[in-house]
């Protein structure tokens, strides 16, 4: 008996470039086995895929290995925010003041 193969696409972007990845994977397959297979840590190497905060379609999953993918699902790799956003929020906010 074959599996039915779902699509799901695969995304990760920085500020300068992003790569979104579409592919074919089984029903029942979690969100870190298909970023695994899309391959976007070979174009992405900084991504530790074992550690990388994940999501679909905005979400943040908390358990990304126990997630099931559904058809069309858009699993989205999170980089690490590099400020805290209520800190720059409030700097920007100071600023207007001035």
């Amino acid at each position: 008996m074959d599996d039915k193969l779902i699509r799901v696409e695969v995304v990760y972007a920085l500020a300068t470039e992003q790569r979104v990845i579409e592919i074919f994977v089984p029903e029942g397959t979690h969100i870190v086995e298909a970023a695994r297979q899309s391959g976007i840590a070979d174009h992405f190497p900084e991504i530790d895929l074992s550690s990388a905060p994940m999501g679909v379609f905005g979400k943040v999953i908390k358990q990304p290995e126990q997630h099931v993918l559904r058809e069309n699902d858009r699993v989205e790799i999170y980089r690490p925010l590099i400020a805290d956003p209520k800190k720059a929020r409030a700097n920007r906010a100071a600023k207007q003041e001035k």
